[in-house]
């Protein structure tokens, strides 16, 4: 095994003040997310007041819970591949280290690929089979099929960004998210406002954002200033291993299932929304994107924590981890509060900005009397995932989330909403599972079995 030292331009997590590095390599991160959040909302807000609220409840809701099952399957799968970065580069192997690059590089091409075959054929179908308003079905239509047409660069962005973060390095994916912002604000008016293009301008403006972060993300890659850490493009097929290809699908491939089955659960509900009429879909969709301020944060710290395990373990500063992971949930529940009061207390203020619709207005508001209270639930699934999958165990965190989400989320829907037909008895399917779901995972993280299973595998490694 070839070892090097490091270089200066990454969080380096084996060592140092736990809080003060989680919160160094968080911050970056929700900035960057927020404005991945802004440019995401940018669309609502130009569509929601240029177009009309069926085309907002088109771009916001129900195309982002087909787009979120197909997309986040690939993006769970090619998690399997910063996990190993994040090992490697904790262990300093640099020929490990190249090889997972390289490859984790290459599966995110040939993802893409098939993920634009797929959303580009079957988008009319998919939408129909979710029953989605005539109204909102003409607008959907063009922007899944043109989002999806520039599919390979936002997997290669969000693949690179996470090589990146894996290496410690949040800060540079920050700048170019920030960039691509201003980019899309730029685009969106000029499309949506200007030209008159409707949801087929806001769709075109995402895909061209996205390719200028591809290639700004790359190009980071390739001037990397520690050599084990370059992308060398010409070495996309010579470098590419399967060896490193298995490991990465054991790790990844639970972690996209788990992706999958989210956003399949997800389109049941949004199928469930759609049922109510363009004005609860209008709603739920405005509602989402203020959500989505919590959304990126505790993406945040799941972010953090699988790297900061991933980089320990590879160390194997097994103590280290355990005090990271309370560290992280501790942060995690204050930032998660202060969200929840701030969303009850101000949410009405921010729903305006999207549209003025006093309907649609009034559903929003009785969104937020439902599942904010209860964001707390959620934090412990987060953390304790994040943590237990960058130490390489992923498939019994996808099997708690399977049973304890998603199968529970399904049978919620299928079994007691028709009963209880309403939004409320709807939006209840989120806090009931992840209580569940957060109650089964503390158990498995307190017993301390995952750990001591994963170190025993490390150690009977050959060093090769």
């Amino acid at each position: 095994m070839k070892l090097r030292s490091r270089g200066s331009g990454a969080v380096v997590m084996t060592e140092g003040v736990i809080w003060r590095q989680l919160l160094l390599f968080i911050l970056p991160i929700v900035f960057g997310s927020f404005f991945q959040q802004l440019y995401n909302t940018t669309d609502a807000v130009i569509v929601g007041n240029f177009v009309g609220k069926e085309a907002l409840a088109a771009v916001g809701g129900t195309t982002a819970s087909v787009i979120n099952l197909l997309v986040g399957f690939f993006l769970g799968l090619s998690s399997g591949g910063t996990v190993i970065i994040a090992q490697c580069y904790g262990a300093k192997w640099d020929d490990g280290l190249q090889k997972a690059i390289h490859t984790a590089i290459s599966l995110g091409i040939l993802g893409g690929g098939v993920l634009m075959l797929i959303g580009m054929i079957f988008a009319p179908a998919i939408l129909s089979a979710m029953g989605t308003p005539s109204d909102v079905f003409i607008y959907a239509v063009p922007y899944m099929r043109i989002y999806f047409l520039g599919v390979i660069p936002n997997l290669l962005y969000n693949m690179g960004a996470g090589i990146l973060r894996a290496l410690g390095d949040s800060r540079r994916p920050l700048c170019i998210l920030i960039a691509s912002c201003f980019v899309n604000i730029a685009l969106d008016i000029l499309f949506v406002a200007i030209l008159k293009l409707g949801s087929s301008g806001a769709a075109l403006a995402t895909i061209l954002c996205q390719t200028f972060s591809c290639f700004g993300v790359l190009i980071m890659m390739v001037r990397h200033q520690e050599a084990s850490c370059r992308l060398h493009p010409g070495k996309l097929i010579s470098g590419f291993d399967t060896v490193m290809l298995g490991k990465i699908i054991r790790i990844g491939l639970p972690a996209g299932i788990q992706s999958s089955m989210y956003s399949i659960s997800n389109v049941l509900i949004q199928s469930t929304v759609n049922s109510f009429g363009t004005d609860v879909v209008a709603s739920w969709t405005i509602y989402g994107k203020l959500e989505g301020i919590f959304w990126m944060i505790i993406g945040a710290f799941g972010v953090a924590i699988t790297t900061f395990t991933g980089q320990n373990f590879g160390a194997q500063k097994y103590d280290r981890i355990k005090k990271g992971v309370l560290i992280s949930w501790l942060m995690s529940a204050v930032v998660t509060i202060t969200l929840s009061v701030f969303f009850i207390t101000c949410g009405k203020y921010v729903f305006v900005l999207f549209n003025d619709d006093p309907e649609v207005l009034r559903l929003c508001a009785g969104h937020l009397r439902v599942i904010p209270p209860l964001l707390i639930t959620y934090t412990a699934i987060e953390i304790i995932s994040g943590a237990v999958r960058g130490a390489g165990d992923s498939i019994r965190p996808m099997i708690i989330t399977l049973v304890g989400v998603c199968a529970l989320r399904v049978v919620w829907i299928l079994l007691v909403v028709p009963h209880f037909r309403s939004m409320v008895t709807v939006a209840l399917s989120y806090p009931l599972t992840w209580t569940v779901t957060s109650i089964v995972f503390l158990i498995y993280y307190l017993q301390g079995g995952w750990l001591k299973r994963c170190s025993a595998q490390l150690e009977t490694k050959p060093k090769n």
